[in-house]
């Protein structure tokens, strides 16, 4: 998979917001608008603020799975998942509020077996009836060693828009880029039953850096 974020300070598609902001505030500076530029150059940095593409280090390890967003864990359920797994699985559940970093990253390394879009609602991602209501979309990746993980971008109350770039197919390498929320929203983790998960409910965690869980 090519990682289109890579060595870009912000994702490509915050660039239309942000120069959709400046470009008013340019036109407002050159007709002396002094508040109007200013007001559309704080919203310009507060667009590229927030589609910011920070570098990330993963640490090493074939049997660790990572935060795929950064957030807030906010729930760690075992249940069993109906729609792409079929079995008893440990869901890790992380909220993405609007000052949170939206690129969202690989679970674990591995090659991407299927990728499924489910239109739907946009509940409020904190709430449990998100999980199987709101619009969605899922990827099935299977490591080396044969194990399974799901990766869910769920769409929210503000969210409207899931970016993904990654197809069946693809060659998944932990931590690396592969799509994005605009603007908010949570990120669903699957994963076998016999895992030890290493976080809590309640943990800030960061894509592509925060372990959830390993393999056992």
């Amino acid at each position: 998979m090519t990682d289109r974020a890579k060595d870009l300070p912000i994702a490509p598609e915050g660039l239309p917001f942000v120069l959709g902001a400046a470009t008013p505030a340019l036109l407002a500076s050159l007709l002396g608008l002094r508040k109007t530029a200013m007001a559309f150059g704080a919203l310009a940095c507060f667009t590229g603020w927030f589609f910011r593409n920070p570098p990330r280090t993963p640490p090493r390890g074939d049997d660790l799975i990572l935060a795929p967003g950064d957030g807030k864990v906010i729930a760690i359920q075992k249940e069993f998942e109906p729609r792409y797994l079929k079995e008893q699985s440990i869901r890790i559940s992380i909220f993405l509020n609007i000052f949170d970093v939206h690129i969202n990253r690989m679970p674990c390394a591995g090659t991407v077996m299927d990728m499924a879009y489910q239109p739907g609602r946009f509940l409020d991602a904190g709430g449990q009836d998100a999980t199987v209501h709101n619009e969605q979309n899922a990827l099935m990746i299977e490591t080396p060693s044969k194990k399974k993980v799901l990766c869910v971008q769920v769409a929210g109350l503000v969210a409207r828009r899931i970016v993904c770039w990654a197809q069946p197919g693809d060659t998944a390498v932990s931590g690396e880029r592969f799509g994005l929320i605009r603007f908010g929203s949570r990120m669903d983790t699957y994963f076998d039953v016999d895992s030890r998960v290493r976080v809590k409910v309640g943990d800030q965690v960061k894509g592509g850096e925060s372990i959830l869980a390993e393999f056992t």
